[in-house]
């Protein structure tokens, strides 16, 4: 395979343990993995070395907002947020905390946000981000779980922390808002023999202190990173000083072997929530190379070089240009489909994407370029599986690299991506990056062999691994064996070494006559129909066939309505894609919501992950009427 290297040669089933196929590596680790930098064996090293050799660089920037309007950015250099750090740092030691002690940080991206961890990093305090995505509860959940004595809080998010009262109590101690405090907050934390400071005061509380930092090791914890999952409480996911180093070495190696290094020119707009792990990650990496950092959503006016995404915003980039498209006339979109398939035929064929069609990159794509701040050089999408579609439009018009990664929070976020200038991994999340081995595992009951299929749950290993789920070790048995992190994802190996996700193996069920439904790779097939924005698969292992809940696509569905004189707003799909589909494979009836699938009725992951027995729990009596009624 072109891009990966053979380390170990797959084996048999053995002793009740299926067969695993060959483990693999990059091919840019093909003489080891790289090591970290010399010198940097913790996060603060990272920030650490970086202000020392930065020290006048613009690091974080926000933009005024004045009389509701946006005005200009204002800066902080590296050696200004190093101080910031400091003083933070001396203040969290005099409230009494210690190193190893839990802080919360809870709140939206901001300078505060990263001044916060960095001085949690400074004294090995371990960081636990707070998030009230994760469900009703949530919050309340990980400051006793984690045992938070001391939590940063986003001024607006305050009487969230309130409700956590009396509950949480038991361990915080001090809450600091990054913004102010009213005398009413103040008189209810301090009811319950807390202590509440506003960010100005806060910074003035260690002002006359000397703290030492401590000793801290690669091994030791540097945050507590709360995963949501799909059931059950949330699991917490130690990650070390390690892993995320560890990770950071091969990111840079891979971007090395490609010739897209990070510069002191790059800009990165930060706004995926610095609570999940692809944004702590890609943070340190830029934190790491002296580059400006950004924290704000203003892409036109910013113009960042790399943004990284998750795949809904990608899609509404996406439906947005088509809609400029359609309005725009016959002979705009006669140009524009003649320059697309020009550009994307030249790419196919090998050429590079600025070389492949620089007359109409000029007179078509650069309003497109222009639109996204005209200096994207990598837009990076990851959390969930971007559509074929949708990355090959957006590499062609986008008129950068368009790159798809995978990873998990226990593998402390990017794991996979794809590589620029290769069309053919198109729907997949490319090769390993050069810090993890990688195998897959048999899995019989859904006739995946990796052996001979090249097909099975993807296992990793490596330093970038977590060190453990906190206080749940059955879990952390359950997923690490021998070693192997096993991530209940389906990989089918691709001949150019990349790896396609085509399924997960818990989200499988067996219907009555025996036939076991693999549920996410029949969704996906599903969602290639026009009319269907996204659709929930369901089997009831007491029935013979498969019933769905449906969001349809709204203007899919009127066209097809006003062409097949069918009135209303939401009309019947014009068909299905049954092709290499088995006949228990076909949704016998349908349920259609308008309303698409949601966070806000727990029926998502903050990934955009289905949330299966929520979607149950939330549409039982539409999937009993299906069932009572399967011909509709």
């Amino acid at each position: 395979m072109k891009y990966l290297v053979e380390v170990e040669k797959g084996l048999p089933a053995a002793g009740g343990r299926p067969s695993v196929g060959p483990t693999y590596r990059s091919l840019f680790a093909e003489d080891g993995f790289p090591a970290p930098e010399e010198g940097v064996e913790t996060c603060w090293d990272i920030f650490r070395t970086s202000a020392e050799k930065n020290s006048g660089n613009r690091m974080l920037g926000r933009r005024e907002i004045i009389n509701g309007k946006a005005g200009k950015y204002n800066w902080m250099s590296y050696k200004e947020v190093y101080d910031l750090v400091i003083k933070v740092g001396a203040s969290i030691r005099s409230c009494g905390v210690e190193q190893g002690s839990r802080c919360g940080i809870y709140g939206a991206n901001s300078p505060e946000w990263i001044i916060s961890m960095q001085a949690c990093n400074a004294h090995g305090i371990y960081c636990v981000p707070l998030y009230d995505t994760l469900g009703a509860g949530a919050v309340e959940f990980i400051l006793c779980h984690a045992e938070v004595s001391i939590a940063f809080v986003e001024e607006k998010k305050i009487p969230e922390i309130l409700k956590t009262f009396p509950n949480s109590t038991k361990f915080l101690k001090t809450i600091v808002s990054f913004g102010k405090v009213t005398p009413e907050q103040k008189e209810e934390v301090e009811k319950f023999g807390l202590a509440i400071h506003n960010w100005d005061e806060f910074l003035l509380l260690g002002q006359n202190q000397q703290y030492d930092l401590p000793k801290v090791s690669k091994s030791d914890i540097c945050t507590i990173m709360y995963t949501s999952g799909t059931t059950g409480d949330p699991k917490g996911v130690l990650i070390s000083n390690r892993s995320i180093i560890t990770l950071i070495a091969g990111v840079k190696r891979l971007l090395q072997c490609v010739h897209e290094q990070l510069t002191v020119n790059d800009v990165y707009l930060s706004y995926l929530p610095l609570a999940h792990i692809f944004d702590r990650v890609i943070e340190e990496a830029i934190i790491s190379h002296g580059d400006v950092k950004l924290l704000i959503e203003d892409i036109g006016e910013l113009k960042p070089t790399i943004f990284c995404a998750v795949p809904r915003v990608l899609d509404r980039i996406y439906t947005g240009l088509q809609d400029k498209l359609a309005a725009g006339g016959f002979l705009k979109h006669t140009l524009f489909n003649i320059a697309y398939k020009y550009k994307l035929h030249n790419m196919r064929n090998g050429s590079k994407h600025s070389e492949a069609a620089k007359f109409f990159d000029k007179i078509v794509f650069s309003k497109v370029k222009q639109g996204l701040g005209g200096n994207v050089r990598i837009i990076l999408s990851g959390a969930a599986p971007l559509a074929t579609h949708v990355e090959e439009f957006l590499r062609v018009v986008a008129c950068c690299h368009v790159l798809q990664g995978y990873g998990l929070t226990e593998t402390c976020a990017g794991t996979f991506v794809s590589l620029p200038h290769e069309l053919s991994m198109l729907g997949t999340v490319g090769p390993p990056v050069p810090n993890v081995d990688v195998r897959l595992e048999s899995v019989p009951e859904m006739n995946y062999d990796a052996l001979s299929k090249f097909l099975g749950e993807v296992c990793m290993k490596g330093d970038t691994l977590f060190s453990g789920y906190y206080k749940r070790e059955d879990l952390t048995e359950e997923v690490m064996i021998d070693g192997w992190f096993h991530t209940g994802d389906i990989g089918e190996w691709q001949p150019d070494g990349s790896l396609k996700i085509i399924d997960r193996k818990k989200n499988i069920f067996k219907l009555s006559q025996g036939e076991y439904v693999a549920v996410e790779n029949l969704e996906n097939i599903y969602i290639l129909v026009p009319e269907i924005d996204s659709i929930w698969v369901y089997g009831n292992s007491f029935e013979s066939f498969l019933v769905a809940v449906v969001n349809p696509n709204q203007a899919a569905l009127e066209h097809w309505a006003r062409e097949n004189g069918v009135s209303g707003t939401l009309a019947p799909s014009a068909g299905t894609p049954g092709q290499g589909l088995k006949g228990f494979e076909f949704i016998k009836a349908v349920h259609l919501d308008p309303v698409p699938f949601d966070m806000e009725r727990d029926l998502l992951t903050p990934t955009y992950k289905k949330k299966r027995p929520q979607l149950l729990k939330y549409y039982q009596g539409a999937i009993d009427n299906l069932y009572k009624n399967p011909t509709r």
